[in-house]
């Protein structure tokens, strides 16, 4: 058993804590469940799946043991799940600012195609009467050399 808590020990240093990011009891309630246990208390429900089933062949202090290590090795997954949530969640709130970044700049840049758009058309309509300018002109010219021979 002293080796499975060394290995507890090492897993738990490995992990990080979330005591100052989660304001949940579950401290407490393991605390509680000791005092429980250390008083004689012992629920009748060791014999669930969560014991092997060479757990009744063994004795009630290894099965608090073993509770307890199982105990500790779900407070490692549940910090780890909300550690992950958090990393998640902050993920989604820079995701969201991005979002918003980018729908301001397609706005930005819609007003600015729009404005080129409607400058190409006018310069459109300028060219189209410079041209038909240019061909009166032209044909005013033909007149003229006609006129001069």
């Amino acid at each position: 058993s002293s080796k499975i808590r060394n290995t507890e020990i090492q897993n738990a240093d490995d992990v990080a804590i979330l005591e100052d990011c989660v304001d949940y009891s579950l401290a407490k309630t393991i605390s509680k469940i000791e005092e429980k246990l250390e008083k004689g208390d012992l629920p009748d429900c060791l014999d669930d799946d969560v014991i092997p089933s060479a757990g009744s062949e063994i004795g009630a202090e290894a099965q608090i043991r073993f509770l307890k290590a199982k105990l500790r090795v779900m407070q490692e997954e549940l910090d780890n799940v909300v550690c992950e949530c958090r990393k998640k969640e902050d993920e989604n709130e820079k995701l969201k600012s991005q979002l918003k970044d980018t729908v301001e700049e397609n706005t930005r840049l819609q007003r600015a195609i729009s404005l080129q758009q409607s400058q190409t058309e006018k310069y459109k309509v300028l060219s189209q009467e410079a041209n038909k300018k240019s061909e009166g002109l032209q044909h005013e010219v033909i007149a003229l050399e006609k006129v001069l021979h």
